[in-house]
């Protein structure tokens, strides 16, 4: 069992002090709402001018991706963006992008040499994936990857509201 390395916190992302943070990105990665949002304006115009030039090389990040930049001026050292899925019922492949949303952006932590990693709830704000369904795949995912890797140290799921506590809560309960 991996529960000690891995830990809840309720708050906001943008204070979390991790060597990678995980951003809830759209495909464009030039910010947005949400999360998205509040990590770009917290982090300041260095996010963006990365985002710039990785856009430029490979136009954008596809669903289930992840990419890193700086974190600019957040306590982090960098912030991932991975593209969760939009919702649609479930008929479109939905749980397998978003877990690739996860194993991509841990194997991403571990070829920068990140030790510790923070998680913002992936695409369960205005993509409307079920919060009870993502959070399932993403304890899911980051404990299986636990298993096999010891490169992550410390997995932190950061949740803003109190329903999401309350979920990654039940399902760290059970493993």
């Amino acid at each position: 069992m991996n529960y000690r390395r891995i830990e809840l916190l309720q708050g906001d992302i943008t204070k979390v002090d991790t060597d990678a943070i995980v951003n809830a990105a759209n495909s464009s990665l030039m910010g947005g709402g949400g999360v998205d949002g509040a990590i770009h304006r917290a982090g300041g115009p260095a996010i963006l001018e990365e985002c710039l030039k990785i856009v430029e090389v490979q136009g954008g990040c596809h669903t289930g991706e992840a990419v890193i930049t700086t974190a600019g001026n957040l306590p982090s050292k960098y912030v991932i963006h991975t593209v969760g899925p939009v919702w649609q019922g479930g008929t479109n492949n939905e749980p397998e992008k978003l877990a690739n949303c996860y194993r991509n952006s841990l194997n991403l932590a571990v070829k920068n040499g990140c030790k510790t990693i923070a998680f913002s709830n992936i695409s369960t704000g205005v993509y409307g994936y079920p919060k009870r369904e993502a959070a399932e795949i993403a304890v899911k995912t980051v404990n299986e990857f636990l298993q096999t890797s010891q490169a992550i140290e410390k997995v932190i799921f950061v949740c803003f509201d109190n329903d999401n506590l309350e979920l990654y809560q039940q399902i760290l309960n059970r493993i």
